[in-house]
């Protein structure tokens, strides 16, 4: 069995540790969690890892966030990776900073990447884990809020979320979408 773990996020230095970037952000713990490096491939970065006999592909789109699909397809195409083992991690700003909330299908909620990812695949039954960054900013700040840099005090606590983040990707490929929804998504 393989998993297709995609963090969002947009490439260059410019936009490093952005609040846009917590989905590279959490691939890229897993990563070292792991042990491994990300190799430039087509479409993205991508770094491979076994768990319990499963395989699982991280990828970090180069694409920019507006055209995350097509590295989505190009990937589980390449990988023959099936939509239920595909999990998208990126960034909402309708939840509070930190909070983590695993979902099967939905909308995009006005994110451009995951708007992207439902019209090159063609549908919006993949599983999505959405990481909160709140909402703090004043009205029509929300591209420079979402393009800036976490506060000293959130990136004291980011750490912990993506280690929580990478538990919920672990679940994911081991135990599936719903039990790992209920352990998780009740926190």
């Amino acid at each position: 069995m393989k998993y297709l773990i995609a963090g969002l996020g947009n490439i260059g230095p410019e936009y490093h540790e952005t609040r846009h970037n917590i989905g590279f952000m959490t691939v890229d713990a897993l990563a070292e969690k792991a042990g491994i490096r990300f190799d430039d491939g087509r479409y993205g970065f991508t770094a491979r890892f076994s768990l319990k006999g499963r395989q699982v592909v991280l990828l970090k789109p180069s694409t920019y966030m507006n055209l995350s699909g097509n590295a989505v397809r190009y990937w589980m195409q390449k990988e023959n990776i099936p939509l239920e083992n595909l999990l998208v991690v990126v960034d909402d700003l309708a939840l509070p900073f930190g909070t983590l909330r695993l979902k099967g299908k939905g909308s995009d909620a006005g994110h451009n990447g995951l708007k992207h990812i439902a019209a090159t695949l063609g549908t919006q039954a993949y599983a999505r884990l959405r990481f909160g960054i709140g909402n703090d900013f004043p009205r029509g700040g929300q591209i420079d809020y979402v393009l800036g840099h976490f506060s000293d005090e959130e990136y004291k606590l980011i750490p912990e979320r993506l280690e929580t983040a990478g538990e919920i990707i672990r679940s994911f490929c081991l135990a599936g979408l719903d039990i790992t929804m209920n352990q998780f998504n009740r926190k």
